[in-house]
């Protein structure tokens, strides 16, 4: 493949079309979750056009808190001969996840609001929530 087969684009250009940051784009190319792109003359990274969708993809899924390699498996499925029931199997075990991660964060909102009430509003060094920080449970 040759760079003529490219759409010619910035990774500048590729972020403000995906929202995805550069040094995201960068990241998932080191981790081989992008292909690396091949270089103009010039030393700019020119891109395929269809890395346009997948770098959305990655960025959709990573905003459902899917893990990269959650995201990695996922790729491997579209890559692949898949059928709807795998799809949706991960995505069961994702809501597992995710239900579990409710709960922590409801627990850790409680245990908030708890030091919130020992505060005194007193100084700095006279703190019980930060004190309640130092206990062992």
């Amino acid at each position: 493949m040759n760079a003529n087969e490219y759409k010619t684009l910035s990774i500048g250009g590729l972020s403000k079309l995906t929202g995805c940051h550069i040094e995201t784009i960068r990241y998932y190319e080191k981790i081989n979750l992008l292909p690396a792109p091949l270089r103009s003359a010039g030393g700019h990274r020119v891109y395929p056009s269809n890395l346009q969708s997948r770098l959305v993809f990655i960025r959709k899924a990573r905003n459902l808190g899917f893990t990269l390699e959650e995201v990695r498996n996922l790729l491997e499925l579209v890559n692949g001969d898949y059928t709807c029931d795998e799809v949706k199997q991960v995505v069961i075990e994702h809501i597992g996840v995710v239900t579990t991660k409710i709960k922590e964060l409801s627990q850790m909102k409680k245990s908030l609001k708890v030091m919130t009430t020992q505060c005194s509003g007193g100084g700095l060094h006279d703190c019980a929530a930060i004190d309640s920080l130092f206990e062992i449970d």
